[in-house]
Parts: C-alpha cells; structure tokens; sequence
C-alpha cells in the first residue's frame, strides 16, 4: 500500500500525518520528523496500519515522549502515538490490575491506592505510559515494571495479538528482550492489598521527593543514564564538575546531574553532543562507562 493509499484508506479510522515534527511531542522539545505519524482511533487501527506496512519498516510506538530524542535528520519510519488509546483500567480481582498500554503509569499508580492495592505507589514517579514502562523496565524509588506483572498482551507485525508470560521475556535493569516484532498492549499486574490512605501518602511523599530532587517542569527527558551497578550516574557526572555544562541550548541540570535540560532552543545535536561529552569525560576521569536510558533514534545511524 503506498502512503497517498494509507492516507485514505477508509479502514483506517486514525489521523496519518506525513513529515511530523517530532519536537512537538517530545519532552526535550526538540528533534527531526518523522516519515509517518499515526494517531490511531483504537488497537484494530493500530493493526490495521501495521499490517499494511513493508516488513522492513521502522516502526515506533510513543507514548509521552519523555524518554525519546529523535535526530535533526529526521526518523525514517512511521510513529505511532499512544495517547488517548488503549486506556482500559481495570480491577480484575483483590490483586490484579489490567493496564492498557496507553495508560499513564501515574494514573495506574492513583487507581491502586484508590482500590486498596499496595507496591504500585512508585509508578507516580515515572513520567510515561505503561507501554513504555513494559518495554524497558521502567522503575523509581527502587521499584521496577516487571516485579509486578504477571502477563502480557502484544501486537505482532501481521496483526495478530499474542498473551504471554513474564517467562517468555528476559527482563534486567532498564531492559526487556522477547519476541521480536511485538509490541506491548497490555498488562496485568498483582499487587498486595492495603490501606488506601497509606498508599495515597506515600505517592504525596515520593512526589514531593521527586520535586525536591528533580528539575521537573522543564524540558528534559528524565534520567539520561542508567546507573552503573553500586553507584550513580548522578554522582559521576557531579563529581568530574559537569553541573551545568552547556553545548549550544542543552545543559547538563544545577539540580540533578543526570538531566539536560533544554535551555535555550536546543537542537537534537546540542543534546546528543552533550550525551557524548559526559560518557567522555565520566569515562576518563572516573574510569566508567555511562549507558544511555533515553532512546536516540533517527538519522544515518538509525
């Protein structure tokens, strides 16, 4: 099917935009476009276009943006935004909630303490949706995605849904390897039964940690590093003097070492040149090699 085909194809309820400015929906603000862009109506739309597409296609699924740069150069493939489907939330029984992919993990994190489940608190600190949060293990004040989930749901690149278990993925820190082209959906998670109040101060507490600790409010993406086993990236960074070091409009956080933040209309290369700068120099004065947590997609590398 070829792109003026796609656009008008009557089975597609969703909007498909060509050439998108990606800087519009990451939380860096800043970033090439994409090829594509879809904005789906539901999941059988979101089949529908996949099926449709070349097997060689590149294809990204996006939920808030917060943890994704995408090159000057653009993204030579088709994104497909996540916001706004696949938001079904429910309880299932005492301890098990089922997420759609499209769910923000701080709205998963309310809905628990509202229903007097325990152990989801933590997911208020993670700036993103669900799918993302499967996709790479995400985790905040010591907890991670998969330590919860029990099963999943997942889209192949025909089409077809899957459900499988945690079994059939190898899940470590900030990373998950299964099947290949499948996408998350859905999950379902178990967590312990408690006391609503409790859970909703612990979510006002880890907030206001958050806040305390973090330049939230501006644009950034989040951690940009993982952290090496027994220590921080933060600390690295910090202790080679890196606190607000800038190329062009991106600078490294006053605040909090593992952030850029975009200061001043930066470019996806005044970030990704920062990125570079930091492993470099955490490399040769502390003798560690610093791994990215957000995605750098797009470009001749991609």
């Amino acid at each position: 099917m070829q792109a003026a085909q796609l656009m008008t194809a009557p089975e597609l309820k969703g909007e498909l935009r060509y050439d998108e400015p990606m800087a519009r929906h990451v939380s860096w603000r800043a970033g090439g476009k994409a090829k594509r862009y879809f904005i789906p109506a539901d999941l059988d739309d979101i089949a529908r276009l996949i099926a449709s597409l070349p097997r060689d296609e590149k294809i990204m699924w996006m939920g808030l943006g917060s943890n994704t740069l995408f090159r000057d150069e653009g993204f030579d493939g088709t994104v497909i935004a996540l916001q706004g489907v696949m938001t079904e939330l429910e309880l299932i029984d005492e301890t098990h909630v089922y997420a759609g992919a499209g769910v923000s993990c701080a709205k998963l994190a309310r809905f628990c303490a509202r229903n007097q489940l325990q152990g989801a608190e933590w997911f208020a600190g993670i700036p993103g949706l669900i799918g993302g949060a499967l996709a790479m293990n995400a985790g905040a004040f010591g907890g991670e995605t998969w330590e919860n989930v029990t099963s999943v749901e997942t889209l192949d690149h025909e089409g077809v849904r899957h459900k499988r278990s945690p079994n059939e993925y190898r899940v470590g820190y900030r990373s998950v390897q299964g099947p290949d082209n499948e996408w998350f959906t859905a999950a379902t998670f178990e967590f312990e039964r408690g006391k609503s109040g409790d859970s909703v101060a612990d979510i006002k507490a880890l907030l206001a940690r958050r806040a305390e600790a973090q330049p939230t409010g501006l644009a950034s993406c989040g951690s940009v590093f993982t952290n090496p086993e027994n220590d921080f990236a933060a600390r690295l960074i910090e202790a080679c003097g890196l606190k607000g070091y800038r190329v062009g409009g991106a600078v490294v956080s006053e605040k909090h070492a593992n952030f850029i933040i975009n200061d001043n209309k930066a470019t996806a290369t005044d970030i990704e040149a920062l990125i570079k700068h930091i492993q470099k120099t955490v490399a040769e004065q502390q003798g560690v090699t610093l791994h990215t947590e957000v995605r750098i997609v797009g470009g001749a590398h991609d």
